[in-house]
């Protein structure tokens, strides 16, 4: 019925569009969950009792809690901290504010973790230049469970900020301004008013902070390996470096465990939002404002401070460490050496590979996704709400799992080679590659969506009153006025899959490693001063383009780009 209303033209592109979805987005899931309940068996020999009865199971499901709870509650102080005051004061540059507090969140969560480890430890250069540094033999504070949620709170805490800002930023200022004329303190203002109308969308930052940090792979993998403390993500990597015909339906079991976890925290999510949930009627479209008059100079030093804790301090030791022979060593006219930079760019075989396969995921990723959500985004826009919103969740559902789950289920779909042609995807880079696809649509659809949600309507009737299709007014009217959507999703895509890890660390095989891969596999093997070289190409590349995609933001609708106004 649906498909019959659309025209001619269109039919066979909706049902090309949604065998795609079927194919990436539902039947990965699926091969993971029935790999999951076929080893459901409670004999002593079964692949799920096995899991089910391990110390291990239970000592990573434990850690996974401990450190996902620290980072959220870290997240939360960091993020609706820098929510109320950028939202709701008068500080000045507050676009330069927003800006820096997202970087961290695009930064691959390895690269995080290694510049972290290069700030503290007796083997930090940066420490040892200034003579600071602890005496041989002491332990790096990093490696520890605290390190672990320290970071994921560092690297979480944008989306709480984000999640906070949106609904400050359409808080009312008649209702502060009635709140004074009967004489409220600003305390009470913010208890009896700001906090009570604010709170769903903390809650809401809270939830995404807590599965964000719960399947995060790269900060707990280089810094809890190490030292043994394991989460449900390194524990299923760990079980993969494994051999034994039940191994799969084990990691299977183990995924399941972390999907069934993210599903509840969403759950509880939706539950704690409906129960804290304010409703405004008929007020103003002016948001509050709060003048900090003689407190905005120190309120600017604090955001300072605390930006350069969280991101200005790690990079510049990064960057130091990419200037010394070796770890351990003072940064001085003796000892400063582009060597790292020299062997990355002319000798190293690997860095050259990953990067070329990085970019080449990323950019056909980028440009597939882009050509698939113009017409999907104009195909839905077209369904019922109710038909609408199943579609956009199962979309949804790659992206919101742990990327180690997806790419478990991906592992699980080709492991064989395809029927009928007899073509095996598992160890190339054709695996990675579906897997993206399968992991980011919903990044490039949502945008596209955004834009086509805003058009007149009358203009895509006017074209077919003049005998138009659905091509020449999906090609001639929809995309010259959603480009710009269109064209910052591909970025949003490219952006975040050139430094992936989590996906790639159980997909990737000899001569198909990709950037987050290498970054990893370099400090694992004891090159950190290399890995802090690759690093800082990987920070100026992400900040690049998060300026270009800033550079966009004025002709786009609002809210496509996180960190712009």
């Amino acid at each position: 019925m649906l498909i019959r209303s659309l025209d001619s033209q269109l039919r066979w592109l909706s049902l090309l569009l949604f065998l795609l979805i079927a194919l990436i987005s539902l039947l990965p899931s699926l091969r993971l969950l029935t790999e999951a309940v076929t080893s459901v068996s409670f004999t002593a020999s079964s692949p799920l009792s096995d899991v089910l009865s391990s110390e291990r199971t239970w000592r990573a499901l434990k850690n996974s809690f401990y450190t996902s709870s620290l980072g959220t509650l870290i997240a939360v102080l960091l993020g609706s901290g820098f929510a109320f005051i950028v939202s709701l004061t008068n500080i000045r540059r507050r676009p330069l504010w927003v800006f820096c507090f997202m970087l961290p969140m695009m930064i691959p969560p390895q690269v995080t973790a290694l510049s972290w480890l290069q700030l503290f430890g007796p083997a930090s250069p940066l420490l040892n230049t200034f003579g600071i540094a602890p005496a041989l033999g002491s332990a790096n504070p990093m490696y520890s469970a605290e390190g672990i949620a320290l970071l994921l709170g560092i690297q979480s805490a944008p989306l709480v900020f984000l999640a906070l800002r949106t609904q400050l930023m359409n808080l009312p200022q008649d209702m502060v301004e009635a709140a004074r004329m009967a004489s409220a303190s600003q305390f009470r203002i913010w208890i009896d008013i700001i906090v009570p109308l604010s709170r769903s969308a903390l809650v809401a930052g809270a939830a995404l902070a807590f599965v964000s940090s719960l399947g995060n792979f790269g900060i707990p993998a280089m810094l809890g390996i190490p030292i043994n403390y394991l989460v449900l993500p390194t524990l299923i990597y760990q079980q993969m470096a494994g051999f034994g015909e039940d191994i799969l339906s084990e990691v299977a079991g183990l995924s399941m465990i972390i999907a069934l976890l993210v599903l509840a925290g969403m759950l509880l999510q939706q539950w704690l939002q409906q129960r804290s949930q304010y409703a405004l009627i008929g007020h103003t479209t002016q948001p509050i404002f709060f003048d900090l008059k003689k407190a905005r100079m120190p309120t600017e030093f604090a955001l300072g401070m605390v930006l350069s804790f969280i991101l200005v301090i790690p990079l510049i030791g990064l960057i130091i460490s990419s200037f010394v022979p070796a770890l351990g060593m003072p940064l001085n006219s003796n000892t400063f050496t582009l060597n790292a930079y020299v062997e990355m760019v002319s000798n190293q075989g690997s860095t050259a590979r990953a990067f070329v396969n990085s970019g080449m995921l990323a950019f056909f990723t980028a440009m597939v996704l882009m050509l698939v959500c113009l017409p999907l985004g104009y195909l839905l826009m077209r369904l019922p709400m109710r038909v609408r919103s199943v579609v956009a969740s199962l979309i949804e559902v790659p992206y919101a799992i742990p990327g180690i789950v997806l790419a478990i289920a991906f592992i699980l779909l080709f492991a064989k080679p395809l029927p009928i042609i007899n073509v095996s995807l598992y160890g190339t880079l054709g695996i990675i590659f579906l897997a993206y696809l399968s992991c980011f649509l919903s990044v490039c659809l949502k945008p596209v969506m955004t834009a086509m949600s805003l058009l007149d309507a009358s203009l895509e009737e006017a074209a077919q009153l003049a005998g138009a299709n659905s091509i020449q007014r999906l090609m001639h009217i929809i995309l010259p006025l959603t480009a710009p959507a269109f064209f910052a999703g591909g970025l949003l895509v490219f952006l975040i899959s050139i430094n992936e890890l989590t996906v790639s660390a159980l997909l990737w095989s000899a001569g198909n490693e990709t950037l987050g891969v290498l970054i990893f596999n370099l400090d694992e093997s004891g090159d950190s001063v290399l890995a802090s070289a690759i690093s800082v190409l990987v920070v100026l590349l992400v900040a690049s383009l998060m300026a270009l995609l800033s550079l966009l933001a004025p002709r786009l609708p609002k809210g496509i780009i996180p960190w712009h106004d």
